[in-house]
């Protein structure tokens, strides 16, 4: 059976900058990183007996290796873009970095891997289970757990064709991953572990700026290692490329406090031993502009502990079945609130954990808690019963925004302005769409609908043009998204006389990242229309109009198909006096107690006599905090 709750993360004691992962499911592993020097250590048989065997992170066995999808881990293969993630006018409120994020991780082994692992699924969970271990301590630096959720091995036979092209497996992976695996366990991101050897230097391939869509997040890792730490970095360096983080590479001046050869940072493109554990400064602005630009709304949430692998551990950070707090182990807890050794609350203590916890006691209902971060995510409020920050909600796919300009898709607002602009720089705009029709019709590298699943250039029909390669016109000379983007231009006659140019752009990236010339989904490709699956979609099929109909022009529908209500106006539908918000943001806070009082007594209809008196306890009542039958107030 597999061994429960036995993965720790840790320093080494009195030596700062240092890091510790291991398990101790099965012997002694993991790795040591002190003085910027890495020890891997290990059973030195199997199955495991008391001798152990410490060794240097660079005597691992290890092929170099390459990153697929635009980004390649591969030798000597840099990927420059710098300044993809530049987004100039973005509006952010809320400070992501500070708000611990949460990855609910499914991760599966195909058939392959379970031949690889000796046909044993404990031992291939085990090794799933180490490598989520590893990829959690990574990635803990950045104020983000990944929290294990699901394993999966295809003991049988694999549910989606796995080959040794990379391109068409990510490809199957995510169909299957949407299709099939999403419906039944909700999850935030998927990887495959493969023991299949990809073609060519890849061993990992995932799409950028991908994490919480339904349509591409996840990714695919070559079990290339003996130790399964190398399974991990490159996981680890694939999600990164999915929350939007770009290869650390010279032009950027990047700064990784590991050197070169102490195995430099996670997002490098080439990768060697040992293997990276730190990510760069380069790789935590990055995530900071995805964030900021909405990527990944799906992760304020708290997973739900019941189905979190690894089992239940006081200590381990998360509040579990019988505790009441979890700020870690005793060494690391510098929670005033909660007993580390215990996970109780300490004395008079309410709560010890969430943004709508102060001093151990719960913030007043309608406090903010997450304000908006851009034009299509929406606020959520204390709730006062809870001291965490309701579920992070967003405007229903296919809300305008942008004044009109642009669509909300996963809780982002695309626009092709945007996308010109972060390619050429301030004062690019969309070309004409006979640029967009003609370029995209000839299925090549310059002008596509991206790739079929055999991997060849499509060709866009006319009216799915605007969803292909991105053209553009004004900015810069040259694309500004790093030395490897190169511009195509091209000159279309009209039939009035005189020429249009319009500008495309070509970037030679690695093999795991997608090509950021094409336009991203979501995009408004013409009037109710976006862009899904590189085809121009009405935005009726998220059904965005029913479901705003019934918010009464109060409110506007969120991505659970709830109204969200004005201030005065209370959930589920906006039809009667209350407090704003939604069922699943919380209560919003008033302006002022006479403001509720005089609402009130409006709604009333009642002589004005009894109107006024009504009007008088209720002011009374609330300044004293206490809640009348069948109103829901809030105490300031």
């Amino acid at each position: 059976l597999m061994v429960m709750n036995c993965y720790y993360h840790g320093e080494v004691q009195g030596h700062t900058h240092s890091d510790v992962s291991l398990s101790t499911c099965s012997g002694l592993r993991g790795f040591i990183l002190v003085e910027n020097k890495m020890l891997m250590m290990e059973p030195a048989f199997e199955p495991a007996n008391d001798t152990h065997v410490v060794y240097r992170g660079e005597h691992l066995r290890f092929p170099s290796g390459t990153c697929g999808h635009g980004h390649n881990i591969s030798v000597g293969n840099p990927g420059n873009i710098r300044g993809l993630l530049q987004s100039p006018g973005t509006r952010h409120k809320r400070d992501a970095q500070k708000t611990t994020k949460y990855v609910e991780l499914i991760i599966v082994a195909d058939n392959r891997e379970f031949h690889k692992q000796g046909k044993d699924v404990e031992k291939v969970k085990q090794r799933l289970a180490e490598i989520a271990n590893y990829v959690d301590k990574f990635y803990r630096a950045l104020n983000i757990r990944v929290a294990l959720v699901g394993l999966e091995v295809w003991s049988d036979s694999d549910k989606c064709p796995v080959s040794q092209d990379p391109f068409t497996t990510l490809h199957e992976f995510l169909d299957w991953r949407k299709l099939k695996l999403l419906p039944q366990k909700p999850h935030d991101n998927a990887q495959l572990i493969s023991g299949v050897y990809f073609q060519g230097t890849t061993i990992g391939m995932a799409p950028i700026m991908s994490m919480c869509t339904a349509e591409q997040s996840g990714g695919i890792v070559m079990d290339h290692s003996v130790n399964p730490l190398g399974a991990a970095v490159t996981l680890a360096h694939e999600l990164g490329h999915n929350f939007g983080m770009n290869h650390d590479t010279p032009e950027r001046g990047c700064g990784c406090r590991m050197t070169v050869d102490r195995g430099g940072c996670i997002m490098t493109p080439s990768t060697g031993y040992p293997f990276p554990t730190v990510f760069s400064t380069c790789s935590k602005k990055d995530l900071a502009a995805s964030l900021e630009k909405g990527v990944g709304m799906c992760l304020y949430n708290i997973p739900e502990v019941k189905v979190l692998y690894g089992g239940q551990k006081c200590g381990n950070g998360y509040v579990e079945e019988g505790e009441e707090c979890d700020c870690g182990e005793p060494e690391e807890c510098l929670n005033p609130c909660c007993n580390a050794t215990t996970c109780t609350l300490k004395g008079d203590a309410v709560c010890a954990h969430g943004q709508c916890c102060t001093d151990c006691k719960l913030k007043p209902a309608g406090t903010p808690c997450r304000e908006s971060s851009n034009s299509c995510d929406l606020p959520e409020f204390c709730t006062g019963s809870s001291p965490h920050c309701p579920v992070n909600v967003y405007l229903h796919d296919g809300h305008a925004c942008h004044s009109m300009d642009g669509y909300c898709y996963n809780g982002i607002c695309q626009t092709h302005e945007q996308q010109c602009i972060t390619l050429w720089g301030p004062g690019a705009k969309p070309a004409p769409g006979i640029c967009f029709e003609r370029v995209n019709s000839a299925g090549d590298p310059y002008g596509n609908c991206g790739k079929d699943s055999r991997g060849s250039f499509a060709k866009c029909e006319a009216r799915d043009a605007k969803c292909g390669k991105i053209q553009c016109q004004g900015g810069a000379n040259r694309p500004v998204i790093g030395t490897n983007a190169v511009s195509i231009e091209t000159n279309i006659p009209l039939h009035e006389g005189g020429r249009i140019l319009c500008r495309g752009t070509h970037v030679y990236l690695g093999d795991d990242m997608p090509d950021p010339g094409l336009v991203l989904v979501g995009t408004k490709c013409a009037e109710g229309m976006m862009c899904l699956n590189r085809q121009c979609r009405n935005v009726s099929v998220f059904g965005v109009h029913a479901c705003s109909g019934k918010c009464h022009d109060r409110g506007v529908c969120n991505n659970k198909k709830n109204c969200h209500c004005e201030a005065h106006w209370a959930p589920p539908f906006c039809e009667t006096v209350g407090f704003g918000g939604s069922v699943d943001s919380g209560p919003m806070r008033l302006l002022s107690l006479a403001a509720l009082s005089l609402s009130l007594s409006l709604s009333l209809s009642l002589s004005l006599s009894l109107s006024l008196s009504l009007s008088l306890s209720l002011s009374f009542s609330l300044s004293l905090g206490v809640c009348l039958p069948s109103l829901c107030c809030v105490v300031p």
